[in-house]
């Protein structure tokens, strides 16, 4: 894995939308030492995955939007996880948690480097050397996170303002009232990542559209929303997860007919946030 075949920049070399989108989750390469190393098929590490999510940015980079969106798996390094969220037993030359953030994701085992799944437990074969894990930041979280930075810095300097949506999928969520499940999440750390105006655009798309949305729950966001967003400086980040049944095949794995309905739909809420960003409104001082 080199930081070049870590993510891949789709779109627009200058800015064209205060709009950035971000799609961590759905990497499909695994280098061979990761398969080699794990105790499971691949099938299961695959299990990781926001599946086809980088599917659901296609139309709204085709109508001038940018994406950043990661090409390492999601088993390899979680690029929404703080850097220091690690478990320290799984480094084997790492006698301590000092410095390390033990947040609830580590303890359930999915912290910056996945541990385990609940469908078939420990999903290596050995403990990765501290030597590994820096590698692994170093290549493809540091330069990832970097370029998100730097786009929205640009972007901001082009339209007075940025918006990034951090793009994810979700399991079908249960039934809890009358009117159907949630279909898609809004997150926006519970107001600490965004304006609330422009996750009130975003869900008046959405259900516009037919829709069933929440808001941060249960996706709040992550360690995206939190290390870019920050809407007194007029960066925004939010955070959209879609039901994989509206776009998956019924096994959850394949692209659907309706894919191109969930990636129009996406492109219209990239539309709409950009309204909100005129030149001609103005910029909140710094």
């Amino acid at each position: 894995m080199t930081a070049e075949a870590a993510f891949s920049m789709l779109g627009p070399a200058t800015p064209q939308s205060p709009v950035l989108l971000a799609v961590p989750h759905a990497g499909r390469s695994y280098a061979p030492d990761l398969v080699a190393a794990a105790r499971v098929p691949i099938e299961r590490l695959r299990a990781l995955e926001d599946r086809h999510a980088d599917r659901l940015v296609e139309q709204a980079v085709a109508g001038g939007a940018t994406a950043i969106v990661a090409r390492t798996a999601r088993a390899a390094i979680d690029l929404n996880r703080d850097p220091r969220e690690i478990d320290p037993a799984m480094i084997e030359d790492r006698g301590s948690a000092e410095g390390l953030v033990l947040s609830g994701k580590v303890r359930a085992g999915l912290g910056l480097f996945p541990r385990r799944l609940p469908s078939c437990g420990e999903l290596w074969r050995t403990r990765m050397t501290m030597a590994e894990a820096e590698r692994r930041i170093a290549v493809a979280h540091v330069p990832y996170h970097r370029a998100i930075a730097e786009r929205l810095e640009v972007t901001r300097a082009l339209f007075g303002a940025a918006v990034l949506i951090d793009c994810h999928s979700m399991p079908p969520l249960p039934v809890r009232q009358a009117g159907g499940p949630v279909r898609i999440v809004v997150g926006d750390r519970f107001g600490a990542g965004a304006a609330s105006s422009v996750v009130d655009v975003a869900m008046a798309v959405i259900e516009g559209a037919g829709l069933r949305v929440a808001r941060n729950h249960p996706y709040a966001g992550g360690y995206t929303i939190d290390r870019h967003g920050r809407p007194r400086k007029q960066v925004h980040a939010i955070q959209i997860e879609y039901d994989r049944s509206l776009y998956l095949d019924a096994s959850l794995d394949a692209p659907a007919s309706n894919l191109d309905g969930c990636a129009r739909l996406l492109a219209l809420i990239v539309d709409k946030i950009a309204g909100l960003f005129e030149s001609s409104l103005p910029v909140a001082a710094e």
